[in-house]
């Protein structure tokens, strides 16, 4: 095997393939073909550009909570890479990671994979040596280029479509809903999780020949004061039902898009109400709304483009905080800072930026000039790093204040590794 550590199959993989993200289908699926076996378990494959992982989450809970042997894949990590690749619930460990890496490198002869790839095609492999009863897949980037489209979905669920990945998507929506659709098969059930979602998207998935349901339309929910209930096609009914532990209104429409590709999976994989009780009570899901009590507040979100952003500040609008809310805040440098901006100046008072780690960080001066022109009378302080940001947040803030610690994903590693954070 070339390497025995997944830290050194990881650090060559990132040097493997000229390019950080290449969207072609060609180069992973000729060395699936070479690995993967002609059948699969029922694949539910998840995209969108918000609520992707709360989708999944619950998805994986409620199979696991019904019996059934559950197998997920998500990205990006925020701790351990062994987050991306979950069978019964559990991690992969590092063992099993480099064996599956060492599989691949074997089988792929001359072909450059890249990162995601690589880590794509060891989630499949693993997930078929793990003989589950479903396969729950999160699309990484866009959907019809992406990796994970590779595989067949018997159902494929799209959670929302927003402005992010313009480079690579599109730069209006309907372009991106139609690079989202990609994941839609011909006769195969095709979920919507947002009611006014573009409308290029069901019209393609139409196209495509797909069978369409979307919130609002085929299914939906109703919510009372400490229940709900989901109705769906056929109809499929589950009531009576607990909110979901992941915070804000919009994990309703996430799990209720989740519930919607069970039930058209019920055939196969029956689930009873009490699982579904289950699932929504025990979904967690780190950084999204992630809230440490204590006499200051920590809130940890990985809100990185307008529609997360505008999630987050109704979140906050709704939380109970007596104090100011300082906001620790850095993004990558090909997201709106603008836009990310704009929706949280009435739910921010004093703003802590810094460079995010990482080459692709978007530099201070552009994060400043963001936050200036949406409140120009707001306090911003610099910082070298996110590491400084929150100490000099954690400074400012008194008891009885919050401190929001959001952005990219690696913004919120810092904050997770932190020992000041949610110690204060």
């Amino acid at each position: 095997m070339r390497f025995q550590t997944l830290s050194d199959w990881l650090r060559w993989q990132e040097t493997l393939h000229p390019n950080r993200i290449d969207l072609r289908l060609e180069r992973v699926g000729a060395v699936w073909s070479r690995l993967g076996p002609a059948r699969l378990p029922p694949v539910i494959t998840v995209g969108g550009t918000n609520g992707k992982g709360s989708c999944v989450a619950y998805l994986d809970n409620l199979y696991r909570a019904a019996g059934y042997r559950a197998c997920a894949y998500t990205s990006p990590h925020l701790l351990r890479y062994n987050e991306r690749i979950r069978i019964d619930g559990h991690e992969a460990d590092d063992a099993a990671i480099c064996a599956s890496f060492g599989r691949i490198d074997a089988l792929r002869g001359d072909v450059q994979l890249t990162y995601f790839e690589f880590g794509t095609l060891a989630a499949l492999d693993l997930f078929v040596r793990a003989e589950p009863d479903v396969i729950i897949l999160e699309v990484g980037l866009g959907g019809r280029l992406d990796a994970v489209n590779i595989i067949d979905p018997d159902v494929a669920v799209v959670v929302s479509i927003g402005m992010d990945h313009t480079a690579w998507l599109g730069d209006d929506l309907a372009q991106i809903a139609v690079e989202k659709a990609g994941i839609f098969r011909a006769d195969r059930p095709a979920v919507i999780g947002q009611r006014d979602a573009p409308a290029r998207l069901r019209e393609r998935a139409l196209e495509l020949g797909a069978e369409v349901s979307q919130l609002g339309r085929e299914f939906g929910h109703r919510i009372e004061t400490e229940q709900w209930h989901w109705h769906g096609a056929a109809g499929m009914r589950w009531g009576a039902l607990p909110p979901p532990a992941l915070r804000g209104r919009v994990q309703y429409d996430n799990a209720s898009t989740a519930l919607c590709a069970a039930a058209l999976l019920k055939d196969r994989l029956p689930v009873a109400t009490c699982a579904v009780r289950q699932a929504l009570l025990r979904t967690r899901l780190q950084a999204r709304f992630t809230v440490l009590p204590g006499e200051i507040t920590w809130i940890l979100d990985v809100a990185h483009n307008a529609e997360a952003a505008r999630t987050l500040a109704d979140n906050l609008a709704a939380y109970p905080c007596t104090g100011r809310c300082h906001a620790v805040f850095s993004l990558l440098a090909d997201k709106d800072a603008d836009a990310v901006s704009a929706a949280l100046v009435t739910q921010v008072h004093h703003w802590h930026i810094a460079p995010a780690p990482g080459f692709r960080a978007m530099p201070v001066d552009a994060l400043y000039a963001a936050i200036a022109a949406a409140a120009p009378n707001l306090p911003v302080a610099r910082y070298a790093d996110v590491e400084q940001a929150i100490a000099g947040a954690a400074n400012a803030a008194e008891p009885g204040d919050c401190v929001l610690v959001f952005g990219s994903f690696m913004t919120v590693e810092v904050a997770l590794r932190n020992r000041t954070v949610g110690s204060v």
